[in-house]
């Protein structure tokens, strides 16, 4: 069952995400930084963490999940240094998730080439 719930959230999410792109005159960035500033003010809220425990990766693997975790980063590092964790907790929290897909798309680039687009 826990798969199906995965599905079904992640599924939900990005089913949302397709409907913002095809009913309103919302960019796709527009959306993607809407998804990340919604993962943080839910996590702040304390109303993601009960999704997660429903859906784990269903949740967690979507943008809205990155904004999440930029938030608990975030207030881990502040619990721990103060203020100073504010500029610091998030980039800590995403360095790995950041750093490879970085790489990722520094491996791509060298194994393909892009073509023109018309």
């Amino acid at each position: 069952m826990q798969y199906l719930y995965a599905f079904l959230v992640g599924g939900a999410i990005c089913a949302l995400g397709q409907l913002l792109m095809d009913y309103t005159k919302l960019t796709p960035a527009r959306i993607l930084t809407g998804f990340v500033v919604l993962g943080v003010i839910l996590g702040s809220l304390g109303l993601w963490k009960p999704v997660v425990d429903f859906a784990g990766a269903g949740a967690t693997v979507p943008i809205v999940g990155f904004g999440n975790l930029l938030f608990e980063g975030v207030k881990s590092a502040v619990d721990e240094q103060g203020l100073v964790g504010i500029l610091t907790g998030g980039m800590t929290a995403a360095a790995g998730g950041i750093t490879m897909s970085l790489l990722c798309g520094l491996i791509m680039s060298m194994l393909f080439r892009s073509k023109d687009q018309s």
